[in-house]
């Protein structure tokens, strides 16, 4: 179609035909996301309320539908970019959010890490330091005020606020400490989460949650006694980043419902449904 047939597609959304403005829909939402544009453009045009509420509707399921397509296309040919992963996730609320920026904001975070790092120095070393510039210079903290917070699991409220709950502050963790080529990962524990620094020669623990705090093997064991659980390899051991970007939904399912916004929740579930599947 052309742009002035769809301007004429549009301009049909203010029909009084129940059946006139589902076939409409339809259409519209089977072309896809192109027609956003022309949807936005329409609903500054429009002075009916009934109008933009019907293009608004519009333009959120087109929305979803994209990316549900980009988070399938993540699972599919992109796991291993964790960014584009926590970006997509943040999508959900803020649709126009651009990847650049995000990716802007932590090279700002890199670059005031990296002119303290070295090298050469011990993996503790290494560690503490990165502590030092996240949670003392920066001030980086965990919102335990509101941890239930949909902000927390957003990559761009985290590092706009400097405060997350404990898989987006290890996540930021992990973004800038992989980029200093340091082989730090995730852990997928269960109530929480934490990183593990992994090399051939040593592995240690550290949980983001509580300012980089540096722990041992014994204290997982120790943890999971005390939830009386069965222990597995993977409580010791790095997760994917899908795992990762599926446990951040699953929180921010659990947030959406806290605050009885169903509708979220209902959509959120569905974007899992790709990731699950």
């Amino acid at each position: 179609m052309n742009q002035n047939e769809i301007k004429a597609l549009v301009s049909l959304l203010d029909d009084d035909d129940y059946e006139v403005i589902n076939h409409i829909k339809e259409k519209i939402i089977s072309m896809g996301d192109v027609l956003i544009p022309f949807l936005e453009t329409a609903w500054e045009n429009n002075f009916s309320p009934v109008v933009q509420r019907r293009i608004e509707e519009l333009i959120h399921t087109l929305q979803l539908q994209s990316l549900q397509e980009r988070f399938r296309d993540w699972k599919d040919n992109e796991q291993e970019d964790l960014l584009k992963g926590i970006w997509l996730v943040a999508c959900f609320q803020y649709p126009d959010l651009d990847l650049r920026k995000v990716t802007k904001e932590l090279d700002k975070i890199y670059h005031e890490v990296w002119l303290s790092h070295r090298a050469y120095a011990s993996p503790h070393d290494k560690v503490k330091n990165l502590n030092n510039i996240l949670f003392t210079k920066l001030g980086f903290s965990s919102n335990t005020q509101n941890f239930h917070s949909p902000g927390n699991s957003m990559i761009n409220i985290v590092l706009e606020s400097r405060k997350g709950n404990p898989i987006s502050l290890c996540i930021v963790y992990m973004l800038i400490a992989q980029k200093l080529k340091m082989p730090i990962y995730g852990i997928n524990l269960p109530n929480i989460f934490v990183l593990t620094y992994k090399s051939e020669e040593t592995q240690f623990y550290i949980n983001a949650f509580n300012r980089g705090l540096i722990f041992s093997r014994s204290e997982i064991d120790n943890y999971i006694a005390q939830l009386n659980i069965p222990t597995t390899n993977r409580f010791y051991y790095p997760c994917s980043n899908l795992e990762i970007i599926q446990r951040i939904m699953r929180n921010l399912v659990v947030a959406f419902e806290k605050l009885n916004e169903d509708e979220k929740a209902r959509e959120l579930k569905e974007l899992l449904q790709v990731l699950d599947a």
